[in-house]
């Protein structure tokens, strides 16, 4: 199973109503970019981290102990708090942004609120929604393929790669990853977005 695939199943019309509902009558249309930015900046950034054999290992023990996958069988209670039967750190969306993304995660706001047209405080609550659905999607992909450290490592980076070929916008999240982590990150990326690319950024997918 590739994640792209397992991510088309997941995000639905129907989520994205949701979730834009879920930040107070957001535009849909930036809802729904933001969230395709979200999802391409974490799992670019588990790409990286997963990329060295002790930033997979964690990772893995991290599925193993708290991300089986089970949280797809009801995503709009994950979104809107009432996925009774998941665990508190399977749903604890800021915890998990915190180890994807530790000091860059004010710079993914603020790079996605451009991107998309959604103010810093409504992406990040969606990035902090989305997050767990993240994970669980990497844990299902781990249960239904039987994958170890090496395999996510594997996945992850073929789905990075996919992405940077298909996908404009992963030229720039990877460079945003990639940079110093000065806490300047738009001033990083703003050099490689050209004139009238950010309001369609998002628009194809």
């Amino acid at each position: 199973m590739d994640l792209s695939s397992l991510i088309q199943g997941q995000v639905s019309e129907a989520l994205i109503d949701q979730l834009a509902g879920q930040l107070g009558g957001a535009d849909r249309g930036q809802t729904a970019a933001a969230t395709s930015g979200i999802l391409s900046t974490l799992l670019g950034a588990m790409a990286r981290n997963a990329s060295t054999p002790d930033g997979a290992t964690a990772l893995n023990n991290a599925l193993e102990r708290d991300h089986d996958g089970s949280i797809l069988d009801d995503v709009m209670g994950m979104v809107t708090g009432q996925n009774s039967a998941a665990s508190a750190r399977t749903t604890n969306g800021a915890g998990i942004l915190g180890h994807i993304l530790g000091n860059r995660q004010s710079g993914a706001v603020d790079m996605i609120s451009k991107m998309s047209g959604l103010d810093s405080g409504q992406t990040g609550n969606l990035m902090a929604m989305l997050a767990p659905m993240v994970m669980g999607m990497l844990g299902k992909a781990k249960q239904q393929n039987g994958l170890d450290a090496g395999g996510i490592s594997d996945l992850l980076g073929g789905f990075a790669k996919q992405e940077q070929a298909q996908n404009p916008a992963m030229s720039l999240i990877t460079g945003f990853l990639d940079a110093d982590g000065d806490g300047s990150i738009i001033d990083d990326v703003a050099g490689m977005l050209g004139k009238g690319l950010l309001g369609g950024l998002f628009k194809r997918r």
